[in-house]
């Protein structure tokens, strides 16, 4: 997996202050760091609802029947809100 959460300024300091034996600085993607950000906030959004994030329900379609259902919840605040 690769990593794409930027490095901390004082972990490149000490990178940097011990030079060769510091390692290799990591790269960092900007739009891709966008992409996981979008995707973590829906995930916190989708386990806000209780019963997605206990999984009370039984079979696996109830359960996707509950995440489509949260989704489309989501979905339409966001429309209401970019509209109103």
């Amino acid at each position: 997996i690769k990593a794409v959460i930027p490095e901390k300024k004082d972990q490149a300091a000490n990178r940097k202050r011990k030079g060769r034996r510091g390692g290799r600085p990591t790269c960092h993607d900007g739009d891709l760091y966008k992409e996981r950000n979008t995707v973590e906030r829906l995930i916190n959004k989708l386990k806000a609802w209780r019963g997605i994030a206990t999984r009370y329900d039984k079979t696996p379609e109830s359960y996707l029947a509950g995440l489509h259902l949260r989704a489309s919840m989501i979905w339409i605040n966001d429309l209401l809100k970019a509209t109103g």
